[in-house]
């Protein structure tokens, strides 16, 4: 964006109607694309719960309590303070759940105040992390959505406000 920039602003200082063209052309492109990214967030917006329910579950099978995806699991369950992927039970179907010896949930399920909940549901985290991180992705992609189309507004502006200066100025070489 720097480059293009120093290429607009140079264009403009020259006032050279070729430069000024080019910079006008990779606005627009730029632009392009910024409709394109707002399309496909609109149009990927419900893909996005579909794929996390699939995801979700196939990690938490996986789950053995020192792998990397473990860790991601753990940190997931303590930061959104959740528990499974529809709710706590889901534990109880994995491989985890049986070979753990303990036959409960892992600590990460439990709340921050107690530190080993053998899973008892008063002492743990019950609802489920899906619905949890779908509204944490969600509110992202809506803020980025906002962004691109705060971006596409001001790049509106400044291309009408330059086709004005254009039609005002001829003198433009």
């Amino acid at each position: 964006m720097f480059v293009i920039g120093i290429i607009g602003c140079c264009a403009t200082l020259r006032e050279s109607r070729i430069g000024l063209g080019f910079f006008l052309i990779i606005i627009l492109l730029i632009f392009a694309a910024e409709v394109a990214a707002f399309v496909l967030g609109v149009i990927y917006r419900g893909r996005v719960n579909r794929d996390i329910e699939k995801s979700m579950a196939e990690v938490f099978q996986k789950y053995d309590g020192k792998n990397s995806e473990s860790r991601a699991v753990d940190y997931l369950q303590q930061q959104l303070q959740c528990c499974g992927v529809k709710n706590y039970s889901d534990w109880n179907n994995t491989q985890w759940f049986h070979t753990s010896g303990n036959g409960s949930v892992p600590q990460s399920c439990c709340k921050s105040a107690f530190a080993n909940c053998t899973g008892q549901p008063g002492f743990i985290n019950t609802e489920g992390c899906e619905t949890k991180l779908e509204h944490v992705l969600q509110e992202v992609l809506s803020y980025a959505m906002l962004v691109i189309l705060g971006f596409a507004i001001i790049k509106v502006t400044f291309i009408v406000l330059f086709n004005r200066y254009y039609k005002e100025h001829g003198s433009i070489r």
